[in-house]
C-alpha cells in the first residue's frame, strides 16, 4: 500500500486530532498521505493551520485506501466517492455506534500493518434506487445502507404498496417503510422491528415502519429481485424518500421508487478476522 486518502468529520474529530495521529504512524511505515473533507462545512468551521486540505474526488484516482474518521454516517457519505473510484474503505469510529468501523479512536498503531498488507477486503452489496414520477427520474442513487420511504411531521399515514417482481407482497397504511441491505440492517431496518442479517448475505430486506395492519411484516428476498414501492392516496399530506440518510426527496400520489441490486459494490477493509455476531454481541451490549 502506497498512498491512503484521509477523511476526518471535522465535527467530531475536533482539530483533526485523529487524522493527524493516523497521519504520523501512515507516514513512519513509509505510506503517504493525503487529508480531504468529504462534504462541506459550514462557515463557524476553522481549519488548523497545520492542515492542507486535498480535493478527494482527484486523490482517490490513484489511492489505495480510504480511511474514514467519524461514526457510520460518516462512513456513508464517504463510500460513495470511494465506490465510485473503486478504492476499500477503513473506518475508525469516534462517534457513538460505528457499527461499520475497523477500529476504535485508540487504536490507530494498528493502521501500521497495512504497510506489510496485513487486512483482508471484505466486499458489501449496494442497492440501485430509482424514483419516477409519471415516466420521469426524480432520482437515480446507490445505497450501501437503506432507501427509507417515510411520512412527513405531521401524523398522519401514508398509503403505499410494495410489490416484489410486479407482484404485490403488501398493501398498507402506515409511517413509511425500509428497504436495506445486510449491512442496513443493523440500522433503521432494525430500529423498526426488522431482523439482523449478517452483513456479507446476499438479501434485500423489507420493513414496514408502524403499519397499521397486523398481517404486515418484514420480508427478507432474493438479492435478485425488482423491489417497487408505489406512493398510494397521500392528499395534502407529505412522503419523502431518503438514500443512506440522504437528503429528502418530496412524493407525490402514484410516484414510484424501483429498488434492485447495485452493480457495484462498497469494499471494506479489515485488520482481525471479527465474527459478525461478535460485532453486534460488543456493539449492542
Amino acid at each position: 500500500m502506497k498512498k491512503v486518502v484521509m477523511t476526518p468529520n471535522p465535527y467530531r474529530d475536533r482539530y483533526f486530532k485523529y487524522a493527524n495521529q493516523a497521519q504520523s504512524v501512515l507516514r513512519e511505515a513509509g505510506i503517504e498521505t493525503r487529508i480531504c473533507l468529504a462534504f462541506d462545512v459550514d462557515k463557524s468551521f476553522e481549519l488548523p493551520e497545520d492542515v492542507v486540505l486535498h480535493d478527494l474526488t482527484e486523490e482517490l484516482k490513484d489511492a489505495d485506501l480510504l480511511i474514514c474518521f467519524g461514526g457510520d454516517g460518516t462512513i456513508l457519505h464517504a463510500s460513495k466517492a470511494a465506490t465510485r473510484a473503486g478504492v476499500p474503505i477503513l473506518g475508525v469510529n469516534i462517534g457513538t455506534m460505528g457499527f461499520m468501523a475497523e477500529l476504535e479512536g485508540s487504536d490507530l498503531k494498528e493502521l501500521s500493518r497495512l504497510a506489510t498488507g496485513n487486512y483482508t477486503v471484505e466486499e458489501r452489496m449496494m442497492l440501485h434506487v430509482k424514483a419516477e414520477h409519471e415516466g420521469q427520474i426524480l432520482m437515480e442513487e446507490d445505497a450501501l445502507n437503506d432507501a427509507v420511504i417515510t411520512k412527513g411531521a405531521v401524523a398522519r399515514i401514508i398509503q403505499m404498496a410494495v410489490s416484489c417482481d410486479n407482484v404485490e407482497m403488501m398493501s398498507f397504511g402506515g409511517d413509511g417503510v425500509i428497504v436495506c441491505t445486510p449491512t442496513g440492517s443493523t440500522a433503521y431496518s432494525m430500529s423498526a422491528g426488522g431482523p439482523i442479517v449478517e452483513s456479507t448475505a446476499q438479501n434485500i430486506i423489507i420493513t414496514p415502519i408502524c403499519a397499521h395492519d397486523m398481517r404486515t411484516k418484514t420480508v427478507v428476498t432474493s438479492a435478485h429481485r425488482v423491489i417497487t414501492v408505489e406512493i398510494g392516496r397521500i392528499g395534502r399530506k407529505n412522503a419523502f424518500l431518503s438514500v443512506d440518510g440522504g437528503r429528502a426527496l418530496r412524493l407525490n400520489s402514484g410516484d414510484r421508487v424501483t429498488i434492485t441490486r447495485s452493480p457495484d459494490t462498497t469494499k471494506l477493509v479489515h485488520l482481525d478476522e471479527k465474527s459478525f455476531f461478535e460485532i453486534v454481541k460488543n456493539k449492542f451490549k
